[in-house]
This record gives C-alpha cells, structure tokens and sequence, in this order.
C-alpha cells in the first residue's frame, strides 16, 4: 500500500523527550529531499550545543540546516518555501520572542500568512506545555499561557496534529 502524501502543515505536539522530534524527522522524509531544518534553538552553553549536535548526527546528510531563532516566517516564505521543512521547534520561539520583547500575536500572525503561501509540505514541532502543574511564578506561566495559545493557533490551520507520548504517535487531527 503506498504512503499516503504529506499534509501541507502538521503539528507535532509532545513533552520533553517524547519522540516528538524523531517522529517529525521520519515524517517529513516521507518526502523526496533535500529536506529544510529551521532550528529555533540556540547554544548557550556547552550541553545545549551537545543537544544541537547530536540532532544534526541524526538526521544525517539531505538536510539544509536554517538557524532561525526569531524570524521563522521569513525563512520559510523567502528561503525555504519549495524545501519539505522541519521547524523545531516553537517553543524555544516562544521562548526567544519572550526574552526579545517581541509581540508574540504579531510574530504568529506573520508565522500565519508565511504558512499560507508556502509550496511544499512543513511539520512544525512543539511542546505540550498544558499537562503539568500551574508554574509557581509569573514569567512561567506567561510563557505556558502564550505556548498554550500558539499551540491553539497553529492546530487550528494545521491539516494534521499529531500528539507524541513515549515514542508512540496519536492522531489528533487529520
């Protein structure tokens, strides 16, 4: 039976250490590459640059790798648009638009339309940040409450969610 072919957004949902970012990478090279990484994170220290590496090891050759911690909708609408493209994940974004003091419902907004317009297929991978206790502080839980919203936002167009727990993918929309 051949592999049915890949929506034009999915949404990988799951919490730290899920599989979310395997699952993502297997999807995406359901498609003929070269395949787009858009790479939210940066390297701060010396484990998160041991983190990054390793994502790079795995994924292996194909890949052009974005480094893209605020301007996510200008690398998929100028750079990427005709590359299958992997953005992982939002909620380092989310993260980094907080410390940048960036309008989180503008750069969404943009991140929006930059979806719209693309041509070729794009997983974007993000934390479930809902499951978890209320966060004892008020940076916390602006930044629970705007990952939550984001999450909402992009699941909403998004033509496939899929929600990862312990390596083992569950459909939540298409």
């Amino acid at each position: 039976m051949p592999t049915p072919p890949l929506p034009q957004l999915t949404l990988v949902l799951g919490g730290a250490r899920s599989g979310k970012s395997l699952y993502a990478e297997k999807m995406l090279m359901s498609v003929p590459g070269p395949w787009a990484y858009i790479a939210t994170a940066e390297a701060f220290d010396d484990e998160m640059h041991a983190r990054i590496k390793q994502h790079q090891r795995r994924r292996g050759s194909g890949w052009v790798e974005y480094e893209t911690p605020l301007e996510i909708a200008d690398t998929l609408m100028d750079r990427t648009s005709e590359l299958p493209s992997l953005v992982d994940c939002l909620t380092l974004w989310v993260s980094n638009l907080m410390h940048a003091e960036r309008s989180i419902p503008d750069a969404t907004e943009d991140l929006i339309v930059a979806l719209s317009k693309r041509i070729a297929p794009c997983v974007i991978v993000s934390n479930e940040v809902g499951l978890g206790i209320v966060p004892d502080n008020a940076l916390a839980r602006a930044f629970r409450d705007e990952a939550g919203r984001l999450n909402q936002t992009i699941a909403a167009v998004a033509d496939k969610v899929v929600l990862v727990a312990a390596g083992l993918p569950l459909t939540l929309k298409g």
